[in-house]
Order: C-alpha cells, then structure tokens, then sequence
C-alpha cells in the first residue's frame, strides 16, 4: 500500500508501532486558520523512552508526517 492510500491508523503502525501493552494516543489535534489542514500529535510512552510524531492532513485528503505546502500568491503574465 502506497503512502498517498494509508490511513492515520495505518501510518500510526508503520512509523511508531504500538501494541497492547504500550498502546497510541492522540495528545493534540490542532488545524490551521481555514480549517482545511489538520495536525495530529501521537504518542506512545514505553519503558525505555517515549515516541511521538506529528501527522498532517494533505489537501488530497492523505496523511504525511511533513506539513503540507502552503499556497503562495503567484503572478501570472499573458
């Protein structure tokens, strides 16, 4: 499965591997002025060390672990 078809849940999975005795939590959900972008927090706490990533909402509707974009005012010459 390619990244631009993986859920949350499933990127969740592959980047921070959580299992039942040290199960994923959403610490922080934020979104952008527009409400268009959202920003997830994850974190798992282990014994060893804690693990937490940030997942961005794409406007193509995927979830990266980079933040989209922004859309920059552009000139255009005919």
């Amino acid at each position: 499965m390619n990244d631009r078809s993986m859920t949350l849940h499933g990127l969740v999975e592959k980047w921070l591997a959580p299992y039942l005795a040290a199960p994923a939590r959403v610490v922080r959900l934020a979104r952008n002025e527009a409400g268009s972008h959202r920003c997830v927090r994850i974190e798992i706490s282990r014994a060893s060390r804690d693990l937490s990533m940030l997942f961005f909402r794409h406007d193509d509707g995927s979830w990266q672990v980079y933040p989209p974009q922004r859309s920059r005012p552009c000139l255009n010459a005919w």
